[in-house]
């Protein structure tokens, strides 16, 4: 399914033009046109996905493994010294398109890219009340 009013249904399927650097049945990667590095990109998928909630389980499996594909890929051609996959969920958690997408953000030495958080301090009893919870 495509979404007639979705941005990145139209720039995955070619609709848009962009600066497209794999393509494949099932997604397109574009250079961001926003980029955090030198080779910032996104993964795209062809069918639309809001984010991660609704995203197809065979879908899913395929982005990870292109995006495993991209980073040797891309860490070969651009010598960078490391990479950020970056995945938002959700309008609080960052994500501003409401089409699922990875980032891929080469890093680079001393590249000024911040992509960090502060770290808390759990109380123990706290965190294994949460264990608890959360244990599938």
């Amino acid at each position: 399914m495509k979404k007639d009013d979705c941005i990145f249904c139209k720039l995955a399927n070619g609709v848009i033009p962009t600066n497209t650097i794999y393509e494949d049945d099932s997604f397109r990667v574009i250079l961001d046109a926003g980029p955090a590095t030198k080779g910032h990109a996104l993964i795209l998928p062809k069918e639309h996905y809001a984010d991660l909630y609704e995203l197809d389980d065979e879908v899913a499996s395929g982005a990870i493994k292109l995006a495993k594909k991209m980073v040797k890929h891309m860490t070969e051609k651009l010598h960078c010294d490391g990479f950020n996959l970056v995945q938002n969920n959700k309008e609080c958690a960052g994500q501003t398109v409401f089409h699922f997408h990875m980032h891929l953000i080469p890093r680079y030495e001393n590249d000024g890219a911040h992509i960090l958080w502060e770290p808390t301090s759990p109380d123990e009893n706290a965190q294994k009340e949460l264990c608890a919870l959360l244990k599938i």
